[in-house]
């Protein structure tokens, strides 16, 4: 160890020059000031860039405030006048019996939450929702969603909301439609719902129609006709008084004038009895006796008919006396038994089934009229192969007839038919 010691101490290191040192100081300070004036290069054109953008918005800024000091509508497309059209566009009325546009966004069970774009929000109550009674506004197709026309009804004091209606609007359109019905002399069905000692009163187009015992074809009392649909025309149409006045024995006599025997109607079946079907016809009811449903024996109606089936039926006779009408389907059977095996195709074939029938029917009274001519030769008519061709005796003058003086069909001076003028 001491031999080591010795050898290290026995070593002499040269001194630095001072002249190597200040060449590496040269060395490493060159690229230091290099670098720097680099970056103050980069400074300033960015300096200068920015003094260029703010000197540019500048003279925006200037230009811009001066033009709206002196011109400040130049250029605009939307000017003053348009902008107070605007405002009274969107100006809200909300007097009472202003209808107003609204789009619902919220129902609960007392009603709906309408946005009218008023300040406040408007409400629909459920028994102004519809000219119907209904428990909910869902019932009469009210939505979230739903944009419909509302009529303003009143105010709620606690919050300052609107209540809106649909029932006056309804209203209003239900009697429209029926002075428009009236004008047409249309024939209407109407549910009885009350009466009293002078008539019944019925639904029709949503209003309460009043139906006097002396305007209903049978005898039946009030509470025989609760729940019961009548075929009605209208009496008396007036908003003002809100009286409707309906009559049935009106509807009733339209329908049956367009009874005609052999006739093909559509009908629904009421009730079964042992002895046959009644059928509503357009509110008359008709039998459909149990021989009259097919060509082959039917023991039991119920296997072949129910109660609501619907079918179309032939008219056999109608007795307006007794407002009876007797109606088949065993005369619109294509083959017998089709109305057993198959009562699509007697509906399918009925009318063509009914026009073969009327055509036999008016073949038979031909017959007949001339079976009865050649028992009764005095009746002055002429029996030939082309049928009945009119008198044996000819009252005709033997060069035949001036045609010279009859008037032409259409130039009828007004003074009577020329039957009337020969006379």
């Amino acid at each position: 160890m001491a031999s080591l010691a010795q050898q290290f101490a026995g070593l002499i290191c040269p001194p630095l020059s001072s002249s190597r040192l200040t060449e590496r100081a040269a060395t490493f300070s060159k690229p230091k000031r290099a670098a720097n004036s680099v970056v103050t290069a980069q400074a300033v054109a960015i300096s200068n860039v920015h003094t260029k953008e703010r000197h540019k918005l500048k003279e925006l800024f200037e230009e811009a405030y001066e033009r709206c000091r002196t011109a400040p509508l130049e250029g605009v497309s939307f000017t003053l006048e348009d902008f107070h059209a605007a405002l009274d566009a969107y100006d809200f009325n909300s007097e009472i019996g202003t209808r107003v546009k609204g789009t619902v966004f919220m129902t609960d069970n007392n009603g709906a939450f309408v946005d009218i774009t008023a300040k406040s929000s408007a409400y629909l109550p459920v028994q102004e929702a519809s000219i119907h009674k209904i428990k909910r506004v869902e019932e009469a197709g009210i939505v979230p969603g739903m944009r419909e026309e509302f009529v303003i009804i009143g105010e709620n004091e606690i919050d300052d909301s609107l209540i809106l209606s649909l029932r006056s609007i309804h209203y209003e359109l239900a009697w429209e439609r029926c002075r428009q019905l009236q004008a047409e002399d249309a024939i209407v069905k109407g549910k009885v719902v009350g009466g009293n000692r002078g008539g019944v009163v019925a639904v029709v187009e949503g209003l309460r129609g009043f139906v006097p015992f002396s305007q209903i074809s049978s005898k039946s009392s009030a509470e025989e006709l609760l729940d019961k649909e009548l075929p009605l025309k209208f009496v008396d149409v007036d908003e003002e008084q809100s009286r409707l006045v309906l009559s049935n024995r009106k509807a009733m006599a339209d329908s049956q004038a367009q009874l005609g025997i052999g006739s093909v109607v559509t009908g629904t079946v009421q009730s079964l009895k042992p002895y046959g079907a009644f059928i509503d016809i357009g509110g008359i009811n008709g039998l459909l006796h149990v021989s009259q449903i097919s060509h082959d024996r039917v023991s039991d109606i119920s296997t072949v008919l129910q109660p609501g089936d619907t079918l179309k039926v032939m008219i056999l006779s109608h007795d307006r006396e007794r407002g009876r009408v007797s109606l088949s389907t065993k005369k619109l059977e294509p083959t017998p038994g089709d109305m057993i095996r198959n009562p699509k195709l007697v509906f399918e074939k009925a009318e063509e089934m009914a026009r073969t029938f009327r055509q036999r029917i008016a073949q038979a009274e031909a017959m007949a009229r001339a079976d009865m001519l050649r028992f009764q030769p005095e009746s002055g008519l002429n029996l030939s192969s082309d049928g009945i061709s009119g008198p044996n005796i000819s009252d005709l003058p033997a060069e035949g007839l001036d045609l010279s003086d009859v008037p032409p069909a259409d130039e009828s001076d007004g003074h009577g038919t020329p039957e009337e003028e020969s006379d």
